[in-house]
């Protein structure tokens, strides 16, 4: 799939405010019926025992299998330990709320926003931009506009266009309008405007065909301009029509039933969580809605059930596909002396290049690369650490993911960073490991399998 630069076509996606506005509906409406959040009271106003560590585990609500392949392996594990199990108490972290909106219809799977396209103009060519009156003519050559864009529905782009005010009849100058996906350097269409060749004007744009090309569902694009003696100006827009419009009319009518059925898919949802919690007493519902843009605020809500709810000293973050060693762990904290204030114990990325695109695309921090930042698989923050988070996630803004939020967070104060390459950053097996990502349940299981049969499960593997 080609990952694209972000607007919303009008006509396909709905009204759009200015040339910027990204289309979203509000936040779906909690269903009246009761969900596992109902039935567990967030951020109680008590405290438990006193344990060395409090271990977060990011979990969807539909992972049900990795969370028991995690109750048979590394948290039995725990549980059976002599001194483990006194020391260490293990939460799995769940929203507490599906998305109301069914995967097909939603903008992108990582959200829980509408698709709202409304109203589709099948069988002819469409502008994906259009000028009021009062907006062109405040157009000029000295306003610099790159429009960028993101196809929520696959479109044929067949002219690319240029904003110009040639009033007194024909432009003055040579103008070059480019389309460019948005990860490369390389322009997918090129239109050339000069004074014998103006194209077509359409609504104060001025039209050239191009050669058809279809860009794809959640494709993004820029169309920048460029001026061929290096002056400044307006940039430029296309008009387009819609791929397979009767697929898109069809998917639109389904909707109904398919809202019915997701709807109903969410109860059974809900009724094997409360199960599931009630059978384990393992799981910490947030107030949340469980989608991937959410894991940030997953896990500042846990921050707030821990200092809440718990009297600890350290606290250890992981998901639900991760390969964990508690016991390595804990030696390495003795080893290491990790038993002061305000530090950070990860593997650390450096320079990470923010990305504009696809699952990770950032559209709030402005910088070109994040600050450093523990690998989501594990890590490990002190006490005052989480209770300074706890305390101000109120005002903490959520980035694109859990990873890079906490080190955007925790730039603020500067802990002190402790390096250790043995929490894995990618799905692989090395002696001592503290963490892996990245795996599936049998593979978990026959980790740990391999763990418990020969110590340590890189060495067993080998042989």
């Amino acid at each position: 799939m080609r990952n694209w630069l972000v607007l919303l076509c009008p006509c396909v996606l709905g009204a759009a405010l200015h040339l910027w506005l990204r289309l979203s509906s509000p936040p779906p409406a909690r269903a009246s019926g009761a969900g596992p959040a109902d039935q567990l009271t967030l951020l109680p106003q008590w405290k438990s025992s006193h344990y060395d560590v409090v271990v977060g585990v990011l979990s969807a609500r539909n992972n049900h299998e990795l969370r028991n392949v995690i109750r048979s392996t590394w948290l039995k594990h725990s549980l059976q330990h002599p001194a483990l199990s006194q020391r260490v108490l293990v939460k799995f972290v769940i929203g507490a709320r599906g998305c109301q909106v069914p995967v097909e219809d939603r903008e992108d799977p990582y959200s829980c926003r509408l698709l709202n396209i409304t109203n589709p103009v099948l069988n002819q060519e469409i502008e994906a931009f259009s000028l009021s009156e009062d907006t062109s003519s405040g157009l000029s050559e000295d306003r610099v506009v790159s429009v960028s864009f993101r196809v929520l529905y696959p479109i044929i782009i067949t002219s690319l266009g240029v904003f110009y005010d040639a009033s007194d009849g024909g432009f003055q100058r040579n103008i070059t309008v480019k389309l460019y996906q948005a990860d490369q350097e390389e322009a997918l269409f090129v239109a050339r405007f000069s004074p014998p060749s103006c194209g077509v004007q359409v609504n104060k744009l001025w039209y050239k065909p191009v050669e058809q090309f279809i860009l794809p569902e959640a494709g993004e694009g820029a169309l920048p301009h460029e001026f061929m003696e290096g002056a400044e100006g307006v940039a430029g827009g296309f008009i387009y029509t819609i791929q397979e419009g009767e697929a898109l009319l069809k998917n639109l009518h389904s909707r109904p039933r398919r809202l019915l059925d997701h709807i109903s898919n969410l109860q059974e949802e809900d009724a094997l969580l409360k199960e599931e919690s009630h059978l384990h007493g393992d799981i910490v519902f947030v107030d949340v809605i469980d989608t991937y843009r959410n894991v940030p605020a997953k896990l500042l809500n846990f921050y707030r059930w821990t200092v809440e709810t718990t009297d600890f000293d350290l606290l250890l973050k992981t998901d639900d596909d991760c390969y964990i060693d508690l016991e390595a762990v804990f030696n390495r904290i003795a080893l290491k002396n990790l038993d002061g204030p305000n530090f950070w114990w990860g593997n650390f990325r450096l320079n990470w290049a923010v990305d504009r695109t696809g699952k990770w695309q950032e559209l709030e921090y402005p910088s070109p690369v994040y600050p450093a930042f523990a690998c989501g698989s594990g890590y490990v923050i002190s006490k005052d650490i989480v209770h300074w988070l706890a305390s101000n996630s109120g005002r903490l803004k959520t980035y694109q993911g859990e990873d890079v939020s906490m080190g955007i967070w925790m730039a603020a104060i500067g802990p002190k960073r402790y390096q250790d390459g043995l929490w894995l950053c990618e799905k692989t097996c090395e002696p001592g490991m503290l963490s892996s990502p990245q795996y599936s349940p049998r593979e978990l299981a026959t980790l740990w399998e391999l763990k418990e049969s020969g110590g340590d499960p890189c060495q067993c593997a080998a042989r």
